[in-house]
């Protein structure tokens, strides 16, 4: 097949799906949008029948505008519309796409006649719900509604849908589109995310050698409360455990944490995202690896940067809803799960305060994240459920 795949944010796993597909024979254009700012995968071709495009170059999107963002995205939908009909693929896979671009791209894909799979990774009405029910943007409210009905028309557009989780089905019942949605979990590349020693060369330069560490990198939106983070390592502090906290993320939250930790005197290093090929790296740096979720996104928003800390092989803390799809795999790695908020901190503290008293824990429990991430993300077979999906979906169009 002639398969298009889009991952508007540019995620490692994504990337590697396309490189799969490529090796089993098939052509792949493997897109993501430059104007999105997060840390990107491996997106240089070393596989035949792969080549990678991008949409968006020299766009600057302007996430809090919110008027001109939605005239923004509504333009990145037509350009990847129009790359689409360029590439003149028998499907396409559109993933992590915000809203206006998803149904500029849907509409446009419904007139040229070709199909395509959504790969549904978040609910967007849902985080816009709880971003409005917090007093962030009380206009969040009608976004979500609106925002909600495109997520729905583009869904029943699609040939075929792939959701992340259980949680997502009940979703695509109430839409009616539940008949074509399959369940396949994220995953990340064990081969290109490995554990290293914790004394590296990414940590020397950043002289975090002898520092204890807890560490985050990653996107920080709607389903994150960033300040967290340093009222966590305040918690530390006063608990007798002063650690360094590391955030390695370009945006919005930045500011804030800057703010929030000169205003309580936490020691923070603030980085920006990170060249892919040294995120093991990185993430070895950390003695302990954070994770953030909004409870109010917690069933329909599976972090990614979770699966990636997995498979670096450290101790993981999740401040996120204990139903979520990644609590339960941090959990079963015997990392901990405390619920997002101000009230579950002091525990939350305590764990990593215990465990940095305890290296053989912290290196067992490390062990024992990466034993899951091999047991779990197998390509092979998560690979062969999509080119199912995309062969299925691409017969559309031959069937009279």
């Amino acid at each position: 097949m002639r398969i298009l795949v889009h991952d508007y944010s540019g995620h490692p796993f994504q990337a590697q799906l396309s490189r799969e597909l490529a090796r089993r024979g098939h052509e792949v254009v493997h897109s993501t949008c430059t104007a999105y700012v997060s840390g990107k995968g491996d997106l240089a071709s070393d596989v035949s029948g792969l080549r990678f495009a991008t949409i968006g170059d020299g766009v600057r999107l302007r996430k809090e505008a919110y008027v001109r963002r939605l005239g923004q995205e509504t333009r990145l939908g037509l350009e990847l519309a129009r790359q689409v009909r360029r590439e003149k693929p028998d499907v396409a896979l559109l993933s992590n796409l915000p809203i206006p671009v998803l149904v500029a791209t849907a509409a446009v894909l419904g007139r040229l006649r070709i199909p395509w799979v959504l790969w549904h990774q978040d609910v967007t009405a849902v985080a816009l719900k709880s971003f409005a029910a917090g007093g962030v943007a009380r206009s969040m409210g009608l976004a979500a509604k609106v925002f909600g009905a495109g997520e729905k028309w583009s869904a029943r557009q699609a040939a075929a849908v792939v959701v992340i989780a259980d949680s997502f089905v009940r979703v695509h019942e109430q839409w009616g589109t539940a008949g074509k949605v399959t369940v396949i979990p994220n995953w990340a590349p064990l081969d290109e995310i490995v554990p290293v020693e914790r004394a590296n060369a990414w940590s020397a330069e950043h002289g975090l050698n002898d520092v204890r560490t807890v560490l985050y990198s990653g996107t920080l939106g709607l389903k994150h409360n960033p300040e967290l983070l340093v009222r966590l390592a305040e918690r530390l502090r006063d608990q007798g455990s002063p650690v360094r906290l590391v955030v390695v993320n370009d945006g919005p939250a930045v500011p804030v944490l800057r703010d929030a930790a000169a205003a309580r005197g936490v020691e923070l290093t603030l980085l920006p995202f990170q060249p892919y090929e040294r995120l093991s790296e990185v993430l070895g740096t950390g003695d302990v690896l954070v994770v953030l979720l909004d409870p109010d996104a917690g069933q329909f928003s599976v972090p990614s940067k979770t699966l990636s800390y997995l498979c670096a092989g450290r101790p993981v803390l999740g401040l996120m809803p204990a139903d979520n799809l990644a609590a339960r795999l941090l959990r079963q790695a015997g990392s901990a799960v405390f619920p997002p908020g101000e009230q579950a901190l002091g525990a939350a503290a305590a764990w990593i305060r215990d465990l940095l008293s305890d290296p053989a824990r912290a290196e067992r429990l490390g062990k024992e994240s990466r034993a899951l991430a091999e047991r779990e993300f197998a390509l092979e077979s998560c690979a062969s459920r999509f080119e199912t999906i995309l062969r299925d979906a691409a017969g559309h169009r031959r069937r009279p």
